[in-house]
């Protein structure tokens, strides 16, 4: 018996990620345009590097709260008061190892081995591997697609729900179709779990970039009651262009305290305070950051998306909400070995859509939060490359 075949089975069936296999495959080449990851192209902004380094100086170097000191709890607080317009006490609010973090603890909270999570697809493809390595098993649902754009049937979603069902996971804006639930979206699904005795965890971490005519996007916490067993999972990574910082939170009824305590305890034992400190200064300082990653995304939104509309090759409309531009392109049957070619004859670097499952196989994902003279010289090139198809 080998070394790798004595490990666990739940180990061992953890996939390779499809977004991993081509950032390896470009890796190395000279003259990308990355657009595969879900990230811009900005460091983290300074005054929220120099609160972290202040803090690591002064020798914030120490065991920390396991749910977060209380400064960025109730910066937490601040925030969903101003954006959400919700008063919630710091009781809600536990920091965690990144949004990845949050999403693990919760499902760990809310599902057992052999329980049934149901969630949207396509879908990012960690939640996926979130639940099943906890040991549940994720029933994915997939989205309808119809005329370029992406809706939810509500009846197909309660049709999935079984006596083994124990939660729902929304990601809405969706990573990586740019779905985004309306507020009667919302209203059915949390009746849904009403009625049937079910959590949602709710991904929201893209509700700050909507491109409707809110200044974010509805939102479970605009429509939910005390008592309804909702979990919000969250990041610092796109809003504040933080990806390597992994520090992220969850909002939850203060009665779970002492279980998610527990569940930070055994896993990565809290976040290191000095990053902490910097999450601080970035939800009490980073409005106006956030409002220019905003801008940016729609202009290059709306560059990526005219070119490839215009060429009557592409099937899609532009995003409601996120950072990406899920992308059906005639002639498409392999979205794996079209992403590699593209790489070897563009530069441009985009995600198979077989990496976000049921739904996803003959799409292509372009993450457009970058400057819009780059995602304008991408777009040429992806627009000559599908011409020749």
């Amino acid at each position: 018996m080998s070394i790798v075949s004595s490990l666990s089975p739940r180990a061992l069936a953890a996939p390779e990620s499809g977004i991993v296999e081509v950032i390896t495959y470009a890796r190395g080449r000279e003259g990308l345009i990355p657009l595969w990851a879900g990230e811009g192209d900005l460091p983290s902004p300074d005054f929220i590097n120099r609160a972290a380094s202040d803090a690591l100086l002064a020798g914030e170097t120490f065991y920390t709260w396991q749910r977060g000191i209380p400064e960025l709890r109730e910066a937490l607080s601040r925030y969903y008061a101003r954006h959400f317009s919700v008063s919630l006490p710091v009781e809600h609010f536990y920091v965690t190892g990144s949004g990845m973090h949050a999403i693990m603890l919760a499902v760990q909270a809310v599902t057992s081995p052999g329980d049934e999570l149901i969630y949207l697809s396509p879908a990012w493809p960690n939640i996926v591997s979130a639940v099943e390595i906890s040991g549940a098993r994720a029933v994915g649902l997939p989205l309808d697609f119809k005329d370029g754009g992406w809706s939810l049937d509500l009846q197909k979603l309660e049709a999935l729900v079984t006596p083994r069902t124990r939660a729902l996971f929304i990601n809405t804006p969706s990573n990586p179709t740019g779905w985004t639930a309306t507020r009667e979206d919302l209203e059915n699904i949390l009746a849904l779990a009403r009625k049937h005795g079910l959590w949602i965890i709710a991904d929201e971490i893209y509700a700050l970039y909507y491109y409707g005519d809110a200044p974010r996007a509805p939102s479970f916490m605009d429509i939910m009651e005390e008592g309804d067993r909702v979990l919000f999972a969250n990041s610092f990574s796109k809003n504040w262009s933080m990806t390597g910082w992994r520090v992220g939170w969850i909002v939850a009824p203060p009665e779970l305290g002492q279980v998610i305590e527990n569940l930070i305890q055994y896993s990565n034992s809290g976040v290191a305070q000095f990053m902490q400190r910097g999450a601080v200064v970035a939800l009490d300082q980073g409005d106006d950051f956030v409002r220019g990653n905003i801008d940016r995304a729609t202009r290059s939104r709306d560059i990526l998306c005219d070119a490839l509309i215009a060429t009557n090759r592409v099937e899609t409309l532009k995003p409601d909400g996120a950072l990406y531009a899920f992308l059906k392109v005639d002639g498409v049957t392999d979205s794996r070995r079209t992403a590699l070619d593209i790489i070897d004859r563009t530069g441009v670097v985009l995600a198979p859509g077989s990496a976000f499952g049921k739904g996803g196989e003959l799409f292509l994902r372009a993450c457009f939060l970058r400057d819009p003279r780059q995602v304008e010289e991408a777009a040429g090139r992806l627009r000559d490359y599908i011409l020749k198809l």
